[in-house]
């Protein structure tokens, strides 16, 4: 375990926002890693969640875009009704490719894509969520020497995803929110 991390990856759903106020809102303003979190957002409409996040985080937070570039120390939220992917040159892309698990943005579609572009320095994180979504990334950035962290069932909001994910992928850790907090500051 002595790969350093080179960035985090956050898939959440029902429950998301006050999961991720616990999570995102405890990282310094020194967090040198990029987080990239898909959380499940009507397709039909604007999402709030950058705006709603910057005003809460001391990291800067935006919504990602294509082609862009990754940068260390930034908080990149999915755009509503695209799949979010980390290519292997560390930028972003969207695809409009269709939805997986009733979802388009998945989390799936990101933590593989994840795998692909960072292996063993990934950390993905699955929390809250009333479906399946996220169990088979979480499997593939395990399977590709990354760590893995799963929400414990008992504090979630929804506790389907975070059972799904702890199902399919035994070894990742089950945490409280807060703890999650405390490992990405020590991270």
């Amino acid at each position: 375990m002595s790969v350093q991390p080179e960035a985090i990856v956050i898939g959440a759903s029902a429950g998301a926002v006050e999961a991720l106020s616990v999570v995102l809102t405890a990282l310094p303003a020194s967090f040198r890693l990029p987080v990239i979190v898909v959380v499940h957002v009507p397709p039909d409409r604007r999402s709030v969640m950058a705006e709603l996040f910057q005003a809460k985080c001391m990291l800067p937070v935006q919504e990602a875009e294509d082609k862009q570039p990754i940068v260390g120390g930034t908080i990149y939220f999915a755009p509503p009704d695209y799949h979010l992917l980390i290519e292997v040159d560390r930028s972003l892309s969207l695809s409009s490719d269709e939805p997986v698990l009733f979802s388009r943005p998945s989390i799936d579609v990101l933590f593989e894509s994840a795998a692909d572009a960072y292996g063993p320095t990934m950390i993905a994180i699955v929390l809250t969520g009333a479906n399946h979504d996220g169990a088979a990334g979480l499997r593939a950035v395990v399977d590709a020497g990354g760590r893995g962290l799963v929400q414990d069932p008992e504090t979630a909001f929804a506790a389907a995803m975070p059972e799904a994910a702890i199902q399919l992928c035994p070894s990742a850790r089950v945490m409280s929110l807060e703890a999650i907090a405390q490992y990405l500051k020590e991270v």
